[in-house]
């Protein structure tokens, strides 16, 4: 019986950990939950899984973070909060040699130099739970680091792939949330249809697998089916491949280094249509897999994260967090959706990159976040 405790339980990803503990209360056992504001289905998850330790971000605070990742009892905490919000909480855990599973972008992006030594000192095991670094994990597992060539995320595109720059000049809050593939809460969603998702995901492979940036691609897999690659010195390529659904490496991080037995999509894997495993829709008789460069030009917020990423340091906290604004802007009207690279550039270029240390990533992240403020309110009041 494994004892979890998750920060973000009302979220997206909370939501569906909970969904896959449900279907294996013989393996897992709910101990402490933290949500934002929902206190109505914080009460319900609390009430359904007999949970004891539980904390509202009005009430509990950070105090009430710690309580429920370090206090708590906990063998495995699920990240799953966007932001900075919990990441004293997360480091906490980890000193103590919790194992932690990171659905949280911005605290490997920020910190996860950091993070990964901690867990190295303690013994905590760090486990990736977005799609892609789940699979690279996977792919990864036996293999001598020596031995790895290059690293490769898929993208879906978004919701603006087939979109030209003058297209995606007047795009709403509702295009940009229409993504064709994926589920996800607001933030992921946009940062999705600027490719900064993916741009993240490169400084967090780069972080969680001790990879240098120009070591590590991006290819756009519109269908979602084939997660991440790795390349090796032979020439041998491994790629895992599941249907896009965020319960398949939710479930393996919180399994690790188990795999569960009857899987979320498919009571009984042994019996599954094989072409259905690769994605295939009902009633198909045949699938493939595509694979496309990604446009920098018009996606130039992976240009950016790349950038971030070779000056090392704090860019890449500065990067998470005037993203951070920028995208909140978009979603509150404020800015138009092509003003979202523009401030993350002009971030970029404004805030000094220093040695890496968990003050010197607050500092960075703080600066970054007032820079992007200002300029915010330099482009006016009316989103485009």
């Amino acid at each position: 019986m494994k004892r979890v405790a998750i920060l973000g339980s009302t979220g997206s990803i909370g939501r569906q950990a909970l969904d896959v503990i449900s279907r294996h209360r013989d393996r897992f056992q709910v101990v402490a939950l933290a949500a934002g504001r929902n206190a109505e289905l914080l009460r319900e998850q609390a009430e359904t899984f007999d949970v004891g330790v539980v904390s509202l971000k009005d009430d509990g605070g950070a105090r009430g973070l710690m309580r429920v990742a370090a206090e708590s009892g906990a063998d495995v905490v699920l990240a799953a909060t966007d932001g900075a919000v919990a990441f004293d909480a997360v480091f906490a855990a980890v000193a103590r040699g919790i194992d932690v599973a990171v659905a949280n972008k911005e605290l490997v992006v920020a910190a996860g130099e950091l993070l990964l030594r901690e867990a190295a000192r303690s013994g905590s095991h760090i486990l990736p739970v977005d799609s892609e670094h789940s699979a690279l994990f996977q792919c990864l597992v036996g293999e001598p680091k020596e031995r790895i060539a290059r690293l490769v995320l898929t993208a879906s595109g978004g919701p603006f792939w087939g979109k030209t720059a003058h297209e995606m000049e007047n795009a709403t809050v509702e295009d940009a949330l229409a993504h064709p593939t994926w589920r996800m809460g607001t933030k992921n969603t946009i940062d999705s249809a600027t490719m900064m998702n993916k741009g993240l995901e490169v400084i967090e492979a780069s972080r969680l697998f001790e990879m240098p940036w120009e070591r590590i691609d991006v290819l756009v897999h519109r269908t979602s089916v084939a997660h991440g690659l790795a390349i090796f010195t032979d020439g041998a390529v491994k790629a895992q491949l599941c249907p896009p659904d965020m319960r398949v490496p939710i479930g393996y991080a919180l399994a690790y280094p188990d795999r569960l037995e009857d899987a979320s999509l498919w009571p009984d894997a042994r019996n599954v249509d094989a072409l259905s495993a690769l994605g295939a829709r009902e009633g198909e008789d045949e699938t493939s897999l595509r694979f496309e460069r990604p446009d920098h030009e018009r996606f130039p917020c992976l240009r950016l994260a790349y950038r971030a990423l070779e000056r090392g340091g704090t860019a890449p906290a500065a990067l998470s967090a005037a993203n951070e604004i920028a995208v909140a802007a978009f979603v509150d009207g404020r800015i138009g959706f092509r003003r979202i690279p523009e401030i993350i550039e002009s971030v970029l270029e404004n805030v000094s990159s220093e040695e890496l240390s968990l003050d010197s990533v607050r500092a960075a992240d703080a600066r970054a976040r007032q820079v992007a403020e200002g300029l915010v309110r330099e482009l006016g009041a009316v989103a485009r």
